[in-house]
């Protein structure tokens, strides 16, 4: 099989907008799984090989521009600067990618084993992303756009997006528990079942917007 030089698995990066267990749908558009992958400008190695798979995206593709490789400049891309287009701490002294796809991702830990705990991944986690870039030319738009592969969980992160864990919102505080405890001793059952929804809701604390090649434009 031939493996396509347009492929690149960053080296760790942080994700953002990370929205990598159900396909979303903006405005009618097609269901997509989507993430920002923020790259910080100090991984020349990895920003490095995004820019030559840009290039091979550009020559694989050259049938999308007419049979013509136009100049780089006219074309839009997806490496984006995050100092200059992004007003968010998270996105400082980094470059990022939008990276969208139909199927949804993989998502293993460091060990390479699944992960299907839905709170594992969530807007702030660290991570290695294999992406292929491809070529398009839609209404008038013509560039690079980028493909969500595969994710790598490598460690936790902040939350991006005000999202606090659990251990930040319930500190440990012996008296309290001990009140909480004598309390919950005579609370009738109805009040014994937890909400499950929170530790789910960080993978989508952050909403995107994207359309066939970028979002968060």
């Amino acid at each position: 099989m031939n493996k396509s030089n347009a492929k690149v698995v960053t080296g760790v990066v942080r994700l953002s907008y990370a929205n990598v267990w159900e396909p979303r749908s903006i405005n009618g558009s097609n269901p997509k799984y989507s993430v920002s992958i923020i790259i910080p400008k100090s991984d020349k190695e990895t920003l490095a090989r995004i820019n030559q798979a840009v290039d091979a995206a550009i020559t694989e593709g050259v049938g999308k521009f007419g049979g013509k490789i136009p100049p780089k400049g006219s074309l839009k891309l997806p490496l984006r600067d995050g100092d200059v287009e992004r007003d968010d701490e998270a996105y400082k002294n980094s470059y990022y990618i939008n990276a969208n796809s139909i199927t949804a991702p993989e998502v293993v830990d460091a060990h390479v084993q699944p992960i299907l705990e839905r709170s594992e991944i969530y807007s702030g986690v660290y991570a290695r992303v294999s992406i292929s870039f491809y070529a398009f030319n839609s209404n008038g738009n013509r560039g690079i756009a980028a493909g969500l592969g595969n994710i790598q969980k490598i460690k936790d992160g902040e939350h991006l997006g005000g999202h606090a864990s659990a251990t930040e919102d319930f500190e440990s505080d012996s008296s309290h528990s001990a009140d909480s405890h004598s309390a919950g001793s005579n609370a009738t059952g109805s009040h014994s079942a937890v909400d499950t929804t929170a530790s789910s809701r960080s993978v989508n604390d952050r909403s995107v917007d994207d359309d066939s090649d970028s979002f968060l434009d």
